[in-house]
């Protein structure tokens, strides 16, 4: 069951979690949920996450989708940690190709929630700034729209480059801070401590010892391009303007939302600086003695 209550923050570059109270899942408080109904049960869209299976989400949960569709081929057979899994959806489609998946994230009830709904990822408890892992136990480290949330952003890129083996990849990805917040210095999503430009994220990787091998960038397809013109020049402020009126959103705004699927979005490196979110890819170095030197 869905709940939506009073609208209240106003902002525009963010998904719809931070103008509605939507609870998903819910249950009566005269009766515990069974084992089924937890693994069912969806998470709180609370404006820190996005989550499948609401449809005036659903904009912002393909806008997230794209990242793991187009990078979980990197996953292949590579032992995967994804740093702050939310509801763990991304996490189960990387389980798909990777030899395995650990998940850490430091809401309990996120971790509650994969535990119970996705039996194929290992989920652990733990702070993002110090890794509950051993140094270089993994292959790979996903961070899709994170660490934007995070506060010493320096010192988890380290903890990244702590855990992952020589030669390893972080995937990450972020909003674009000139396109998410624009003409502002402090984010406009309240959950956001600090957004970043392609040159910001490029520049805390490299301090962290990382090689950034590729920035690219998320961008309407061509049918969102033409939402933008059918809904007044922007498809996304046509969404939170209806939220924010607190009413019931236009038939064919909901039918456009609910149509969108994660490949009307694409990835390019072209034009960063219009991109909606920035993906990157950066590697450990391999060893002096990996290379020969």
């Amino acid at each position: 069951m869905m709940r939506t209550t009073t609208f209240r923050h106003q902002s525009r570059g963010t998904n719809l979690g931070l103008v509605s109270d939507s609870i998903v899942g819910e249950h009566s408080p005269s009766a515990a949920p069974s084992a089924t109904e937890l693994s069912n049960a969806a998470l709180p869209l609370t404006g820190e996450r996005t989550v499948p299976g609401i449809p005036e989400e659903n904009y912002w949960f393909r806008r997230h989708e794209i990242a793991y569709l187009e990078l979980r081929e990197r996953c292949a057979g590579r032992r995967v940690l994804e740093a702050g899994s939310g509801e763990g959806y991304g996490a189960d489609m990387i389980a798909d190709v990777a030899a395995q998946v650990t998940c850490v994230d430091y809401d309990i009830s996120a971790v509650e929630h994969v535990r119970a709904r996705y039996p194929r990822v290992e989920m652990l408890h733990g702070n993002l700034a110090e890794l509950p892992l051993p140094d270089a136990s993994v292959d790979t480290v996903v961070n899709f729209q994170v660490i934007e949330h995070l506060w010493d952003q320096a010192q988890f890129l380290l903890e990244c480059f702590r855990v992952l083996a020589p030669g390893g990849e972080l995937l990450i990805s972020t909003p674009n801070r000139i396109t998410f917040s624009p003409g502002r210095d402090t984010p406009l999503n309240p959950f956001h401590t600090r957004e970043l430009n392609a040159r910001e994220l490029t520049e805390l990787l490299v301090d962290a010892g990382f090689v950034v091998t590729t920035m690219t960038g998320v961008h309407h397809g061509e049918r969102l391009r033409a939402l933008d013109a059918k809904h007044g020049g922007s498809f996304i402020d046509a969404q939170i303007e209806r939220a924010l009126a607190g009413e019931p959103w236009p038939a064919e705004l909901s039918r456009d939302v609910e149509g969108i699927t994660a490949h009307d979005f694409e990835i390019r490196d072209a034009d960063i600086d219009d991109s909606l979110d920035l993906v990157a890819i950066a590697t450990k170095p391999p060893t002096a003695a990996e290379t020969g030197a």
